[in-house]
């Protein structure tokens, strides 16, 4: 399995709860659409960011085949639209 964590921060300007809110509705809902995304949580607020996903993938190939999928790279957009920066970290279980 592969955990998959990104954190963002909310450009500013922008609405930070609304901004949350779509980010968790799109990203949580692609559990189910996208082969081997087993789990995807979306909490707001940690270290200095203002939104953090904790997703677990099947295994590498998994993870590999979400970030192409087409129901991500339509999430991805709205995501890259709010968003000034982000961090990501990737754990081999």
């Amino acid at each position: 399995m592969v955990q998959h964590i990104v954190m963002w921060t909310i450009k500013e300007g922008t609405n930070k709860q609304e901004a949350f809110t779509h980010m968790k509705v799109l990203l949580e809902g692609l559990v189910g659409r996208v082969p081997g995304l087993l789990a995807a949580h979306v909490s707001q607020g940690y270290a200095g960011y203002d939104v953090v996903l904790v997703s677990m993938f099947e295994n590498e190939e998994s993870l590999e085949g979400y970030q192409n999928h087409p129901d991500h790279l339509k999430a991805k957009e709205f995501v890259h639209s709010v968003v000034s920066g982000r961090v990501f970290c990737d754990a081999h279980m």
